[in-house]
């Protein structure tokens, strides 16, 4: 049976992750922040069960795991932030939120 190349995994992790650093960079929606953000953790999740896969140990998927676990964690925190900001100023506008004053 053949195998997938490890390079190949990589490649795709490289990609997924620069989409999501430029989506985090060029965005100034928060929401689409948080799913460019969301897309860099999942590049970093496939890099990891990629090496895990080719050691022939389960330590990256373990990891993949905790790193699941606090994006979950993460994203309930930022939405509740969100919907929070959005009630006090009527907008989610990055660039409206500079300071922490009302």
């Amino acid at each position: 049976m053949n195998t997938i190349p490890m390079s190949y995994y990589l490649v795709l992790s490289a990609v997924m992750f620069t989409l999501g650093a430029i989506g985090v960079i060029i965005r100034r929606n928060p929401l689409v922040m948080f799913m460019s953000l969301e897309l860099m953790f999942n590049a970093a999740n496939l890099t990891f069960v990629a090496f895990s896969n080719a050691f022939g140990n389960a330590n990256g998927q373990i990891f993949v795991f905790f790193v699941m676990v606090v994006a979950a964690a993460e994203v309930a925190v930022g939405l509740a932030l969100i919907v929070a900001i959005f009630r006090t100023r009527h907008s989610i506008d990055i660039d409206l939120m500079n300071t922490l004053k009302n």
